[in-house]
């Protein structure tokens, strides 16, 4: 018979602090990222045309994070979100403010579900879709606005790096 755990002891495994604090963490945490931003870009590609902007944004989002992560690791830094000799001032700004960081890569995020959830079908336009999107209300037309300024930044970002 399996030896009962007591309520309230985890065992060390399913920590979470020891997983994602470790080299291994940070990798895994950016392939989830990249996983799932990769399937909801692909889908949209399918859904919108053209379908190439999506791919290119999933091309960017990958060999922006790859390349970062991979100098960040030759030069010897703990973190790629470590931009402290950074010439950027936005880089800095985004890396050293984990809420607008948040509020950047969620709004992206987001945006492409609320894309994909606003698609009555295939081969639409995407700028009709958010144009006819914002026009619905005011609600709409400021959550479209604070979702594409979001995503704007991230692809910015992506770009510095």
């Amino acid at each position: 018979m399996a030896k009962e755990l007591r309520p309230g002891i985890l065992t060390v495994y399913l920590y979470i602090p020891n997983i994602i604090v470790s080299t291994f963490g940070a990798v895994l945490d950016m392939v989830t990222d990249r996983i799932s931003t990769a399937c909801l870009l692909v889908i949209l590609s399918q859904v919108y045309r053209p379908g190439l902007v999506f791919l290119s944004l999933l091309a960017l989002d990958i060999a922006s994070h790859w390349l970062q992560m991979y100098s960040t690791f030759l030069v010897g830094k703990a973190s790629h979100k470590d931009v402290k000799d950074s010439t950027s001032w936005l880089f800095k700004a985004y890396y050293g403010n984990r809420i607008f960081m948040g509020y950047c890569c969620v709004a992206c995020e987001v945006l492409y579900i609320t894309l994909f959830l606003l698609a009555k079908n295939q081969a639409e336009n995407m700028t009709d879709v958010l144009v006819n999107a914002a026009k619905q209300s005011l609600v709409h037309f400021t959550l479209v606005a604070l979702l594409l300024f979001g995503w704007a930044i991230k692809q910015t970002i992506n770009v510095i790096q």
